[in-house]
């Protein structure tokens, strides 16, 4: 679950390595990858009476406003012909969209995906990335939130 002060590793080449959680956009719940936020799960209490509750499981494809912590030196990457420069640098506040989960999500096929470590992928304010690659596997939960853009630029999506 991505809540306020969570690191994840940043998989996009902006220059950014990690970064910290300092807030969950238009939502009062933790930041996940998959499903509407509007999601209930019905359970039963004690008595025996059945209530509903709001779902406070991660969603792949949530946005979120991140502090980068750590960046890579400049020019740590392939030199091109054009800036040398990262784009972003310590301590810059920006966008992202959660991309890999720890915590199991379950698909409405009935599988469960659960990822090694919690990532992202810095974006703009319309949701386009700011880096041009990225560095490992992605969710395909993306596929439904609309980022078809992070989708083609990732190696590969589970």
């Amino acid at each position: 679950m991505i809540q306020l002060k969570s690191l994840l590793t940043c998989i996009d080449n902006s220059g950014a390595s990690i970064v910290e959680c300092v807030n969950v956009l238009k939502k009062k719940r933790p930041a996940t990858i998959g499903e509407s936020p509007q999601t209930r799960v019905m359970g039963e209490e004690p008595n025996g009476e059945w209530r509903q509750s709001n779902s406070l499981g991660n969603r792949l494809g949530d946005r979120i406003v991140v502090v980068v912590q750590k960046s890579k030196p400049a020019g740590s990457e392939a030199p091109t012909s054009s800036a040398l420069a990262n784009k972003v640098r310590r301590g810059d506040i920006r966008h992202a969209v959660v991309v890999r989960v720890k915590k199991e999500l379950q698909r409405p096929d009935g599988s469960v995906v659960r990822f090694g470590d919690n990532a992202c992928v810095l974006v703009n304010k319309s949701g386009d990335p700011v880096g041009t690659r990225m560095n490992g596997l992605v969710g395909q939960e993306l596929r439904k939130r609309q980022y078809s853009k992070i989708l083609s630029l990732a190696p590969m999506h589970v």
